[in-house]
């Protein structure tokens, strides 16, 4: 089986189903019943796979989570309660008071806030380098880097690093790389050509499969040696799990607590299912959106990284197969024009999320990343002039006539 559809639609259950049932049941239980004292002993030192308790594991969710392993080519996956849970629990388990993080700092809001305020907090230093400039992102690097993150297309700006120019400086570090991949799903890119070691994703997006739940995963590949890192290296590497993931699963996802629920597992099991096809509906309209509306003198700069033009355009072609993703991102003169644009809209949602089966627009600066201050809002570089769509499953000759009508009435 070569292709992900396939693989994720044939993805078989850990036990056979009692009744046969097609569709992985929502196991709701908390609790699980063992035949002795032995068995339960086993399962809560981790000698067999039987599940404990649905805070730490579920049959559900754990269905999905052997779905995302045949998407992925991962050696594990933990499912969470949203994107941010995964990205979170990351870190809380290789980061220490003294380690730094090498990043962009073009991030979507949250993450950049939890990086700036809640993980500084505990004593980790957030480096933002240029990843445009190599040179910049191996000066930053020392002893004391515990990890590189990026986003695989930055949310908005729609940047691509050279990844696997980053790629070879980090492993000449023993850096691993830990890459936000939610914008391009498994299949839309080449995760060994890009390096990557650990895939953090909110799965509330397109896996979801209509926005129908909040949920997250951290995806292992198990290729990176954790020997450096202070917090994992002393620790046993089970058959079959990473030193991160052993601490993950056994530590800080027990004690966060923001395991998946089975009820969005099974709604999010079910989105995998069409992810595929879904996906490149969505990235084919996006492409089809971006070249039309370049041409549109009404726009001051159509920001998309498959269009010629574009400073990412070639990397982009190297990473991903097919069209980079379903979302992209205009400028026009004003934010008041851009609000007089948006109101107008007959088709195109306003609202959050992305890759919804509904198009979405959005003003970044002034939700997202409303909160911030000025001087926040340059370092993560946004302005109030740029639009976000992203794009669903709607016809692309509709979207473009919305689109177009509401920009050829603009003052």
């Amino acid at each position: 089986m070569n292709k992900i559809s396939t693989k994720i639609i044939a993805t078989k259950y850990a036990k056979p189903d009692v009744h046969g049932a097609i569709n992985m049941p929502v196991y709701r239980n908390a609790a699980f019943e063992y035949p002795d004292s032995q068995s339960i002993a086993d399962a809560f030192a981790f000698r067999t796979d039987l599940h404990t308790y649905s805070r730490i594991s579920n049959p559900t969710v754990a269905n999905f989570e052997a779905k995302i392993q045949q998407a992925s080519g991962a050696e594990n996956v933990m499912a969470l309660a949203s994107g941010m849970a995964a990205i979170s629990n990351t870190f809380l388990t290789i980061a220490s008071a003294g380690n730094n993080i090498v990043s962009s700092p073009h991030l979507f809001g949250n993450t950049f806030s939890f990086f700036r305020s809640t993980l500084a907090s505990f004593g980790v230093e957030i480096r933002y380098v240029d990843t445009d400039d190599l040179y910049a992102v191996a000066a930053a690097i020392d002893g004391n880097t515990c990890a590189f993150f990026a986003e695989i297309l930055t949310n908005p700006h729609l940047e691509v690093a050279n990844l696997p120019a980053i790629s070879a400086i980090l492993k000449e570090r023993g850096v691993p790389m830990i890459l936000d991949t939610t914008v391009i799903p498994w299949g839309g890119y080449d995760r060994e050509k890009a390096g990557v070691d650990i895939d953090v994703v909110s799965t509330t997006k397109y896996v979801s499969g209509g926005a129908t739940s909040i949920g997250g995963a951290i995806v292992d590949y198990g290729v990176h040696d954790w020997k450096t890192n202070r917090k994992l290296s002393a620790l046993p590497k089970p058959k079959g799990m990473s030193r991160f993931f052993f601490k993950l699963r056994s530590e800080i996802g027990r004690n966060i607590g923001a395991y998946m629920s089975p009820d969005t597992a099974y709604l999010q099991s079910l989105g995998m299912e069409s992810l595929e096809l879904r996906y490149e509906r969505m990235a084919a309209t996006a492409s089809t959106l971006a070249h039309s509306l370049a041409q549109n003198s009404k726009i001051a700069k159509v920001h998309y990284p498959g269009l010629p033009d574009s400073p990412y355009y070639s990397i982009a072609q190297q990473l991903f197969s097919g069209n980079p993703g379903a979302m992209f991102t205009i400028s026009l003169t004003s934010k008041s024009d851009c609000f007089r644009f948006m109101d107008g809209l007959q088709i195109i949602r306003r609202a959050t999320n992305l890759f919804d089966n509904k198009t979405l627009v959005i003003h970044p600066e002034s939700t997202i990343y409303a909160t911030f201050p000025p001087e926040l809002k340059r370092l993560v570089g946004i302005d109030d002039t740029l639009i976000r769509f992203s794009v669903g499953l709607e016809e692309a000759s509709d979207l473009l006539e919305d689109i177009e009508k509401q920009l050829s009435i603009q003052q």
